[in-house]
C-alpha cells in the first residue's frame, strides 16, 4: 500500500487562498456612503398657479371693493367732527358712523343728530334736529321753546346761556330746525335758518372714536 504524506505548510496556503477557501476567504470591502443612490423625494418644481382660481380670487377683491364703494356712497359713511358746536355731545376729532339711508328710507325726528349741506354755502355740518315742520321754536331765557313747552336738555350748559332770547319762528314745510349742543358757541338756524330736509346726508348712528367715552 502507498502511503499518503500530510500536507505541507505550503499546500495548506495555497487552499485557503483559492475560490474554494471557504466563506473565510471570502470578506466584503466595506460600502461607502456615497455609493447608495440618495433617496427619493418630492419634485423641486412647484406646480403652476390654477388660474381658474385666480381668476376668481380677482372677481372676489372686485367685488368687495364695489360693495365698499356702493356701502360708502349710498349706506353709511365716518364722519369726523370739525368744530366745537356740538360739545359736551361730541368733541372735534371724534369720528361717527353716518347712516345715509334714514332720510331716503324715513323723515327726520326731534333729537336726531343730523348731518346736512348747510344753506350757507353748501359746507357740511352737523347739528341736532330740535324742531319739524310747523313747529313754533324759540329759547327764552336760554332754554329751547317748542311749541310753546320748554325743553330742559341735558346736554345744554344753561350757566352760557342764561338771558338769551330767540324767536320764536316757525318751522316751513319741508324743513327742520337745528341747533348746536354749544348754544352759546354754534352757528345754526338761528342764524342761517331752516334747513331743507332735501340738504339731510344722514344721521348719526354712533361714535367709532374715540371709545373711552
Amino acid at each position: 500500500m502507498t502511503r499518503s504524506e500530510p500536507p505541507t505548510l505550503e499546500s495548506t496556503k495555497l487552499r485557503e487562498a483559492s475560490p474554494e477557501g471557504g466563506a473565510s476567504s471570502r470578506r466584503s470591502s466595506p460600502r461607502r456612503a456615497g455609493d447608495e443612490p440618495p433617496p427619493a423625494g418630492p419634485a423641486d418644481e412647484r406646480r403652476p398657479a390654477d388660474p381658474a382660481r385666480r381668476r376668481r380670487g380677482r372677481l372676489l377683491l372686485a367685488a368687495f371693493v364695489v360693495l365698499l364703494a356702493l356701502t360708502w356712497a349710498f349706506v353709511a359713511e365716518p364722519f369726523r367732527i370739525p368744530s366745537e358746536s356740538m360739545e359736551p355731545t361730541l368733541r372735534p376729532g371724534d369720528q361717527v358712523l353716518l347712516d345715509k339711508l334714514a332720510y331716503r328710507l324715513g323723515s327726520p325726528h326731534r333729537d336726531d343728530l343730523a348731518v346736512f349741506h348747510s344753506p350757507e354755502g353748501g359746507e357740511i355740518s352737523l347739528k341736532r334736529i330740535v324742531g319739524l315742520p310747523g313747529d313754533r321754536i324759540g329759547i327764552e331765557d336760554g332754554v329751547l321753546s317748542v311749541n310753546g313747552h320748554l325743553e330742559r336738555e341735558a346736554y345744554v350748559n344753561y350757566r352760557l346761556t342764561d338771558s338769551v332770547y330767540f324767536g320764536p319762528v316757525t318751522v316751513p314745510p319741508g324743513h327742520v330746525f337745528v341747533m348746536g349742543d354749544n348754544r352759546s358757541n354754534s352757528r345754526d338756524s338761528r342764524e342761517y335758518g331752516a334747513v331743507s330736509e332735501k340738504a339731510l346726508m344722514g344721521r348719526v348712528l354712533l361714535r367709532l372714536w374715540p371709545l373711552s367715552r
